[in-house]
């Protein structure tokens, strides 16, 4: 007996989503191409019934900041609750944590080399949540329980792609050692190309964003070629948010997977924003 992992939920998860929930604009003209991709996603994740949600997610200074930032931090928590971080986002509802199975999750990480900071007290901001609103709006409370994993893509140096994929494959091995048949779906939450500051400030790279959605599913390795300095010049500074992804595919296993849905649009508040499903093939 082992986990079930259904597939692999991936999901942008700019602020201004956010505000635009709240505001009701999902049928604005500006919103609506990027909202239309989700209702494939929400009808998916309803049919494959969930338990728990593996989420690798980026921290934006609510839990860690410069003066004390991990590589990789893993929630073993019995409850996240969510907090604005300063955008003037609602809060939204708190999410359950799954402590048996982070702990099971930790000590394989450990075991495989992983040397990674152990949240028992553990707070989620939009960069989690969001995914979850947009793939379950209006429920009352979250259908799955989570584990969240938060990657380092803010301070410098940064864990490089090959190291984020290694990361998830040993996620892998925990759930394929997990004594449970829980279902688990596992989420990459970021991306895709973006730049917030500097000269190249609102810098989007649509060629780089479709490579990564084309190989993603069956050919991930082509998304580790790139160091993770070479992955900012290309997408711009934030757009190394990949490695959210890149992590999430590798904690997938190695077998192939099919693409259930994928939409994919230009530009979300200076962002390239994407949703892409992926199942076992």
């Amino acid at each position: 007996m082992s986990a079930q992992i259904i597939g692999g939920y991936f999901s942008s998860h700019v602020p201004g989503i956010g505000g635009a929930i709240a505001r009701g604009d999902q049928s604005q003209p500006y919103w609506k191409p990027f909202f239309d991709g989700y209702p494939p996603v929400r009808q998916w994740l309803a049919q494959a019934r969930p338990d728990v949600a593996i989420v690798f997610y980026n921290d934006h200074g609510l839990n860690f900041f410069l003066d004390a930032m991990p590589t990789f931090a893993v929630g073993a928590a019995a409850d996240y609750p969510n907090e604005d971080e300063g955008w003037g986002l609602p809060v939204y509802k708190t999410f359950q944590g799954d402590p048996a199975l982070s702990w099971h999750i930790i000590e394989e990480l450990v075991g495989s080399g992983f040397d990674v900071t152990m949240c028992q007290k553990m707070k989620v901001d939009h960069a989690l949540s969001i995914p979850f609103e947009l793939a379950y709006p209006d429920v009352a409370a979250w259908p799955v329980k989570i584990v969240p994993i938060a990657i380092n893509t803010v301070q410098y140096p940064l864990p490089s792609p090959q190291r984020c994929y290694d990361l998830g494959r040993a996620v892998h091995r925990a759930l394929q050692s997990w004594q449970d048949d829980t279902r688990v779906v596992v989420i990459g939450s970021g991306g895709l190309s973006h730049q917030l500051d500097g000269s190249r400030a609102g810098f989007i790279n649509a060629d780089y964003d479709r490579f990564c959605l084309d190989h993603l599913a069956n050919e991930p390795e082509a998304l580790l070629r790139h160091s993770t300095e070479e992955v900012a010049a290309i997408a711009g500074t934030q757009g190394v948010e990949i490695v959210n992804w890149i992590a999430a595919r590798g904690a997938l296993g190695q077998g192939p997977q099919a693409e259930v849905t994928r939409n994919y649009h230009i530009p979300i508040s200076n962002t390239a924003a994407a949703t892409l499903v992926l199942a076992p093939a």
